[in-house]
């Protein structure tokens, strides 16, 4: 990479830090941009860049084994180090590079220095307790960018903190760096360290691991073995991009071929712990601040998994909130009350308008 491009990297790289954004876009053809609490914010005072600038920041951004999967297959997913990974205060970003008609694009997401607490993002204390169990499986679920890995990275430093335990996370990239304290944490890199998630997967049985973390549930083999894992004495935590839990059961047994979904329902009503979505909603200062629902796995929740009647958990969740569970419209009419956030963005992020109109 000539230095021009180095330098200008560097310096696309603070500003994202400096204004607290959140991602970083670099294209072909297109000045950079920034996304700063959910608005994206095009660099102008910098020209667009050029074939030549992409081809200097892959040099510097990919690794060997990532370049090779990129010059076969077009695309692919990395993590990257502003700085020494030793360095205190480090930079890191999620990132992936793709192709678009004959172009080049990176998108790099920036990973905090640090895994914050579950007080520090806004989230509900009762997350700590399921960290707290000996086995079960436990989902976070949402759009693209709403913050899962953040909240599952939350949940497994507590572990951390709390815990003698080994814990194994399976990730593509691996995005937070987990500093090990009561725990033992093995973290492994998709295609770096493993070939596959399944593959990953099933060498855990041998592994004497007691919690797993999976960055996604991809398909119907991965989360197969965790649901697997998750009755064979396994804590196990991964994330699906669906929008509530209702629709997270569906996605999982859907997965599935017609003579195995009973199979399936009959597992997951016995191994699944909960599921959290989320949403990152704009704040009335600025920023963003997550709403949220919470299912919790009992008795009534498993009669509906397993008699194929996950069309009323949505009624469980809010006729329940006694056990702990958070309904995504209380979850926003609370946020409206403590004048955090619109109304307008609350009925914009709300799944059911008509029963959060009745709440405000």
């Amino acid at each position: 990479m000539s230095a021009p491009q180095e330098q200008l990297l560097n310096e696309l790289v603070e500003i994202v830090s400096k204004e607290g954004g959140s991602d970083l876009h670099l294209s072909e053809g297109r000045p950079p941009i920034i996304r700063v609490a959910n608005f994206l914010i095009p660099l102008t005072k910098h020209a667009a860049l050029t074939s030549e600038d992409m081809k200097g920041f892959l040099a510097l951004l990919l690794p060997p084994h990532v370049k090779k999967e990129f010059d076969e297959e077009m695309e692919a997913n990395f993590a990257w180090n502003f700085r020494d990974g030793a360095e205190a205060g480090r930079i890191r970003f999620r990132c992936n590079t793709f192709r678009f008609l004959g172009k080049t694009g990176i998108a790099m997401r920036l990973i905090p220095p640090s895994v914050k607490s579950f007080e520090e993002l806004n989230l509900p204390p009762i997350l700590e307790t399921f960290g707290r169990r000996e086995q079960g499986f436990f989902l976070v679920v949402g759009p693209v960018g709403v913050g899962k890995s953040t909240t599952l990275a939350a949940m497994i430093e507590s572990i951390n903190r709390e815990r003698l335990a080994h814990i194994i996370t399976i990730e593509d990239p691996v995005e937070y760096i987990f500093d090990p304290k009561k725990a033992i944490i093995d973290q492994r890199e998709v295609k770096l360290d493993t070939p596959d998630f399944h593959k990953a997967l099933e060498g855990v049985f041998r592994q004497d691991a007691d919690i797993l973390m999976i960055g996604e549930m991809r398909d119907q083999e991965t989360i197969s073995t965790a649901v697997t894992a998750a009755e064979t004495g396994h804590l196990v935590f991964s994330t699906l991009h669906t929008n509530t839990a209702a629709q997270t059961i569906d996605r999982i047994i859907d997965s599935f071929p017609a003579e195995s979904q009973a199979q399936i329902r009959l597992q997951l009503s016995g191994s699944l712990l909960g599921i959290f979505s989320q949403r990152l909603v704009p704040k009335i200062s600025g920023g963003l601040v997550p709403a949220y629902e919470l299912l919790i796995n009992n008795n009534a929740v498993g009669n509906l998994i397993r008699e194929k009647r996950t069309h009323e958990i949505d009624t469980v969740i809010e006729t329940s909130s006694e056990e702990g569970m958070i309904d995504l419209n209380r979850s926003l009419a609370e946020l409206v009350r403590k004048g955090e956030i619109t109304t307008e963005n609350a009925f914009r992020f709300s799944s059911n308008p008509k029963t959060l109109e009745r709440m405000l």
